[in-house]
């Protein structure tokens, strides 16, 4: 079920420019990364692209998804006046991205965002994405008269 803040905690996970990623094994170590993404609907895509790694297909949280697809995205705003604090935390199950119709969505919405990724040739075979699929919001702000918010906001994909 949708709360009415649904909207703007959609719009603050939209606009920011970059995330922290968080995956754990199956025992449940806890793996967090930076991670540029772009929203299309209730879906987060994320591209490996190609900054330096050892492999980009066996990077450590692909491999903790093959084994525990939950996953969360965070994203906040600080600054030094603490009135002004907010975040927003999306929760789901993760996956990479198998169908060429939906690495395509993903690619529009990643190169619609980041100018950066409008000339990279990229290719399920050698950037694979990660999508997650938002089943939970939990958001926080510091405004005045506003309380932590958990929302329970199950989406059915």
């Amino acid at each position: 079920m949708s709360t009415p803040d649904d909207h703007i905690h959609f719009e603050r996970l939209a606009a920011a420019r970059v995330g922290h990623f968080a995956t754990a094994t199956i025992d449940g170590r806890p793996h967090v990364v930076p991670f540029c993404f772009a929203l299309a609907g209730e879906t987060a895509y994320s591209l490996v692209d190609e900054k330096p790694k050892r492999s980009r297909t066996g990077l450590r949280r692909l491999r903790n998804l093959d084994s525990n697809p939950r996953a969360s995205l965070l994203v906040h705003h600080y600054e030094e006046d603490w009135s002004r604090l907010w975040f927003v935390m999306a929760e789901g199950e993760a996956e990479t991205v198998d169908d060429d119709a939906d690495y395509a969505r993903g690619l529009a919405a990643l190169r619609e965002k980041y100018p950066q990724y409008r000339g990279l040739a990229a290719a399920r075979a050698t950037h694979p994405m990660i999508r997650l699929r938002i089943a939970r919001l939990v958001a926080w702000e510091s405004a005045p008269g506003a309380t932590r918010t958990g929302l329970d906001s199950q989406r059915q994909n």
